[in-house]
C-alpha cells in the first residue's frame, strides 16, 4: 500500500516540478514591457465626458527589416516620438529589405479600439466614422493656425477630447500557427488630447512575437501558436486600455 502511495505521488511531484520550471522560465524569458502608458498630472483638472475617436494614421516612412534576423530597425519618426516606445535597438545587418505599414492597418487598430470603447460606461465615444466626416468638413476652411485637426474636430463636435494614434509597425506573419518566419510584428501609439490642447494620456504598444525560448509567458498566453498581426493588435489594444483613465469597463 505504501509503495502504491509512493508510486501515485511520483507523477504529482513531477508535475509540480514542471510547473515550477515553467514559472521560472517565464520570469527569465519574458521579453519585457510590451505596453506602456502615461497619465498626465493635469488630468484631475478636466472632466472628460465625450471623446472623439479619430481614425488612426499609419507611418509612411518605409522600415528596414533584416533578412537574417527578421528584426526591425527603428524609423527616425519613432525615435522622435513624444511617446516612449518599447522598440528594439537598431540593427546593422549585412542584408536588408524594406517593408511599409499596410494602408488598412490604421483602420484595423481603430476598429479594435472602437469595439471596446463604445461599450464603456461613464463617457461617450464618438465613432471614427462620424469623426472622419467632421475632419473632411474641416478641410475647407482650414483650422486656425497652429491648431491641430484633433483639437479642431473636438471643438466642432462638442467633445471634451480626441483620441488619436498612429500605427508604426504592422507586419503579418509568414507561415501558419505552428511555424512562422518571421512571426507577426505590431506597434502603435495613442494619445488623448483635450480640446484645449493638453495631452492627458499616452499609450504605446510594440511586440515582435518571440518563440518559446525567448518569451515563455507570451508564447503560452497564445496557446503555443504564432498569431496574426490583427491578433497581436487586439492584444495591444486590450492591455493598453487596462490603464485607460476614462470611463469604466462594462462587466460581461
Amino acid at each position: 500500500m505504501n509503495m502504491q502511495n509512493k508510486g501515485a505521488g511520483a507523477p504529482r511531484l513531477a508535475f509540480h516540478a514542471l510547473t515550477l520550471t515553467i514559472a521560472m522560465l517565464a520570469v527569465a524569458g519574458c521579453s519585457g514591457a510590451k505596453v506602456t502608458t502615461k497619465t498626465s498630472s493635469e488630468l484631475p483638472r478636466y472632466q472628460i465626458r465625450t471623446i472623439a475617436l479619430v481614425p488612426f494614421t499609419i507611418l509612411a516612412t518605409p522600415q528596414v527589416r533584416a533578412v537574417a534576423s527578421q528584426t526591425f530597425s527603428v524609423p527616425p519618426e519613432v525615435r522622435r516620438s513624444d511617446i516612449s516606445m518599447a522598440m528594439p535597438p537598431n540593427a546593422e545587418p549585412s542584408f536588408r529589405q524594406t517593408v511599409t505599414v499596410p494602408t488598412g492597418a490604421g483602420n484595423i487598430v481603430t476598429q479594435l479600439l472602437w469595439n471596446r470603447l463604445k461599450t464603456r460606461q461613464g463617457m461617450t465615444v464618438l465613432s471614427p466614422g462620424e469623426v472622419a466626416k467632421a475632419l473632411g468638413a474641416l478641410a475647407m476652411p482650414q483650422p486656425s493656425a497652429g491648431q491641430s485637426p484633433a483639437i479642431a474636430v473636438a471643438k466642432q463636435l462638442g467633445a471634451d477630447a480626441s483620441l488619436i494614434g498612429q500605427v508604426l509597425v504592422y507586419q503579418e506573419r509568414v507561415g501558419g500557427r505552428f511555424g512562422a518566419s518571421p512571426p507577426a510584428t505590431v506597434g502603435f501609439e495613442a494619445r488623448v488630447i483635450a480640446a484645449d490642447g493638453q495631452v492627458l494620456w499616452e499609450g504605446s504598444y510594440y511586440e515582435h512575437q518571440r518563440p518559446l525560448t525567448e518569451d515563455v509567458m507570451g508564447f503560452f498566453q497564445r496557446w503555443g501558436t504564432f498569431v496574426t498581426a490583427e491578433e497581436l493588435a487586439a492584444y495591444g489594444v486590450e492591455h493598453m486600455l487596462h490603464e485607460f483613465p476614462f470611463g469604466t469597463v462594462v462587466e460581461r
